[in-house]
């Protein structure tokens, strides 16, 4: 086996390239018996959409209809995909919509903290970027490397975005606990009576306790973020390379 045929054996089935007009042409021509617009899966995205815009427009005013929205709207993030598999609906379509919705959903929350901690405002424009760069860079060079899914990362290129990716248990873990994290920090602002316990920190508030429990974790995910910008830039960059090899040589043939 050559380590060409090696290499699209470890990621999986290379996407086939489909021209943009004939790809416009058929979905203008959809019928309703397979309308990807209208797969379950990317009904309940459209609901997270619709949820994620009404704890935008409470949160400046209604802490609990806000809080109650945009958790909602989290969770059915592990709704869709679910759905996806068992009604056999996944599509590129779908899972490009579920992660525009989870950074725009995130990155909204991030600007508001902002406001409310103007002094971490640097901070938090820190992690948008960095969310955003590092999934807009990993789904590229899944792209260009043929993948037809982000997720799907072999160990040999990163163990840590293996074990995050691979295993449905850790991802909605991880993703979980880093929301979670923001939540507490946007209750925070509105939530001042203390749980009343004997602890050494008696003025203490359940959301200050939840972000406390939840930083570990959000900690995690950043982290998870940097290792798959740097992983993605290495991809990006092997590419380009390989590019730049192939030109060479085609060179030298056209010399000869």
């Amino acid at each position: 086996m050559t380590n060409s045929s090696s290499q699209r054996r470890r990621r999986g089935p290379a996407i086939e390239v489909v021209d943009a007009k004939v790809a416009v042409d058929l979905a203008t021509a959809q019928t309703y018996s397979e309308n990807v617009f209208l797969f379950i899966p990317n009904i309940i995205g459209y609901a997270r959409v619709i949820l994620a815009g009404l704890s935008l427009h409470f949160m400046s005013y209604h802490p609990k209809y806000c809080t109650i929205a945009y958790v909602v709207s989290c969770l059915l993030d592990a709704v869709d995909g679910q759905a996806a598999r068992v009604l056999g609906q996944t599509s590129k379509f779908g899972a490009v919509l579920d992660m525009v919705t989870d950074r725009c959903t995130t990155s909204c929350l991030l600007c508001y903290l902002s406001i409310a901690y103007p002094d971490y405002a640097i901070g938090f424009q820190f992690l948008i970027a960095l969310d955003f760069s590092s999934h807009y860079m990993h789904m590229y060079s899944s792209l260009v490397t043929g993948s037809r899914s982000h997720k799907l990362v072999t160990s040999d290129v990163s163990h840590i975005l293996w074990l995050y990716y691979n295993d449905s248990r850790t991802l909605f873990f991880v993703c979980a606990g880093n929301e979670l994290f923001f939540v507490s920090l946007y209750l925070m602002k509105w939530v001042t009576d203390p749980i009343g316990l004997p602890t050494p920190l008696p003025n203490l508030t359940y959301a200050q306790a939840v972000a406390l429990i939840s930083l570990p974790v959000c900690f995690l995910k950043n982290v998870i973020n940097l290792v798959q910008l740097w992983k993605a830039s290495k991809i990006l960059v092997g590419v380009d390379l390989a590019e730049r090899e192939m030109a060479r040589k085609e060179l030298l043939t056209k010399g000869r």
